[in-house]
């Protein structure tokens, strides 16, 4: 080989090094309800505490066991279908196609996953305000039924 093919060899070694990893799937696909649940930072909801500021929290449920279709209660107890997925990097949940459609949210509802213990809990943290809880950004520690 001369110096020329030398270098282009490792050259595009290592460009092949510097591809992006996929993240590995993981599974999430259980039905979770709320441990705990925080808006704008300020707890609102402790899985049975006296006196939480929103009880409602006590119905969310977020049914994740059928493959790509998913079942939202929030807490107003209104049930939601359509369907979800992770994003390739594991980091945004995606709640898409609701019915009916939440307001203003053209069906969809995202949230950050924030931390996951697969079969234990699942941290969630909602992309943007939510209408039903007064425009609040919402975290949510979520356990599994």
């Amino acid at each position: 080989m001369t110096r020329h093919q030398i270098l282009t060899f490792l050259l595009i070694c290592t460009l092949a090094g510097c591809q992006p990893k996929t993240a590995e799937p993981i599974n999430i696909g259980i039905i979770w309800k709320a441990q705990s649940v925080s808006e704008n930072g300020i707890k609102v909801f402790q899985a049975g505490a006296q006196g939480n500021t929103r009880p409602g929290y006590e119905k969310f449920r977020l049914n994740l066991s059928e493959i790509d279709q998913v079942t939202f209660v929030d807490l107003d107890g209104r049930k939601l279908t359509g369907s979800w997925a992770l994003s390739p990097d594991n980091q945004r949940l995606i709640l898409t196609a609701l019915t009916p459609p939440p307001s203003e949210s053209s069906g969809n509802i995202e949230f950050y996953v924030v931390k996951i213990s697969p079969g234990n809990e699942l941290q969630l943290k909602r992309t943007n305000e939510s209408r039903k809880t007064g425009n609040t950004v919402n975290d949510y520690t979520l356990v599994p039924e």
